[in-house]
């Protein structure tokens, strides 16, 4: 009654204003959890952002995003190829955020940050928010098709972009001969190791620098299931303490990651054994009769222009460890990256699992070490054609890793 009563003291504008914005916030939370059962991923939680606000911006705007939320629950079950970010555009996103202070609390509390008003650390963190309102409409105003690649908030928004190159961005490069073997006929158009059951989840580094070590077990245990071994997985960890050619959560290589294994063929435990703990630590030592997985032998290569080829040894030998420029991943949502990174600056090692020729825009299937709740449930897709972010050019560098045991 008295919520009654009240409503009726206010004016005829007043209740038409209510009424939008609670039609609004509706809409917002009805595609938000529509988005989460479909495709089971939070990729597309920038709209918490505008749930959460405690004032609405006026019609002309929302209203026809709210007209846009229709039309793709309505078509999303028609949609083809990879999961893209069904969200307000950027432009819309940073209207209803804005880089503000009341837009800050529930973006940081969605991505389990603490929660540290009127100090510096929560001044600098609404300034990164700022930018990344600005580099959004700057990357997804080249994004001109439905497949092509989205941007907005992520659980790395808050970041400077220094802060993030320097917490996340540590893979260093290393040369590799060009590839000079035979192209495989008869690839088909399109493969993933996904499908045999030897690629393990997606993990997350935290804030350590070990990209690098993630990209070579990844590679590792899959090889070894490809094998026949049961798919297990394996310690990052131990790769990361003991690695004396690398340099921990600061960075380090995969060709020296993999040189040291064969070298010293050291045996690998599983991560049971050696947990990860997003930091540098003291190398734990296991005897030589302790069980686990020694490296024998590897090779690399140089796949500059010779994308097809990668695809076949892709195929024939098991998922490739490459290092790629990821700068533009700080805001990557879901689709297909095009544009927006460069073969000159590669920076993250990942692992590439499978590829996709059948759409418009043929694409790596690219696993990352960054948590499944970032981009495609922890995958990214990249461009087939023109070597996008470096991923077939180990002398910029990528380092594709044909592994044996």
């Amino acid at each position: 009654m008295k919520l009654g009563n009240k409503m009726q003291k206010k004016s005829k504008a007043n209740k038409k204003y209510e009424a939008f914005q609670v039609a609004l916030n509706v809409n917002f939370y009805f595609t938000f959890c529509f988005q989460r059962v479909l495709w089971s991923s939070r990729m597309c939680q920038t709209w918490s952002c505008a749930f959460f606000r405690r004032t609405a911006e006026p019609p002309s705007g929302s209203m026809r995003a709210g007209r846009l939320f229709g039309v793709l629950i309505a078509a999303g079950l028609a949609l083809v190829g990879p999961p893209l970010c069904r969200s307000v555009s950027s432009e819309e996103t940073g209207r209803e955020c804005n880089g503000s202070a009341a837009g800050l609390k529930p973006l940081r509390r969605q991505f389990h940050r603490p929660d540290e008003e009127n100090s510096a650390e929560s001044h600098r963190r609404l300034l990164g928010l700022q930018e990344a309102v600005k580099r959004h409409a700057l990357l997804n105003s080249v994004s001109t098709t439905p497949q092509s690649a989205k941007y907005g908030f992520t659980q790395f928004s808050d970041l400077s972009q220094e802060e993030f190159k320097d917490l996340y961005l540590r893979a260093s490069t290393d040369r590799a001969p060009l590839f000079s073997g035979l192209k495989i006929e008869g690839l088909p158009a399109k493969f993933d190791w996904r499908d045999k059951a030897v690629v393990a989840p997606v993990q997350n580094q935290q804030a350590c620098g070990s990209c690098w070590a993630f990209s070579v077990i990844g590679a590792m245990q899959s090889v070894h299931a490809i094998g026949g071994s049961q798919l297990e997985q394996l310690s990052v960890q131990q790769v990361l303490d003991c690695s004396f050619r690398n340099e921990g959560c600061n960075g380090g290589s995969i060709s020296k990651a993999l040189s040291w294994l064969k070298q010293t063929r050291v045996k690998l435990v599983p991560q049971s054994e050696y947990p990860y703990k997003a930091k540098t630590g003291i190398c734990h030592f296991f005897s030589p009769s302790h069980a686990g997985v020694a490296l024998m032998n590897f090779t690399a290569h140089d796949f500059s222009g010779q994308e097809v080829a990668m695809m076949g040894e892709l195929v024939q030998r098991g998922p490739l460890a490459v290092v790629v420029d990821a700068v533009s991943w700080q805001d990557y949502l879901g689709g297909i990256i095009q544009h927006h990174c460069s073969s000159q600056y590669s920076n993250h090692a990942v692992l590439v699992v499978g590829y996709d020729t059948t759409g418009d825009i043929p694409y790596w299937i690219v696993q990352n070490s960054w948590g499944a709740t970032w981009g495609n449930e922890g995958y990214v897709y990249i461009k087939i054609g023109g070597n996008i972010c470096g991923e077939c050019d180990p002398c910029l560098f990528s380092f594709p890793a044909h592994i044996s045991f």
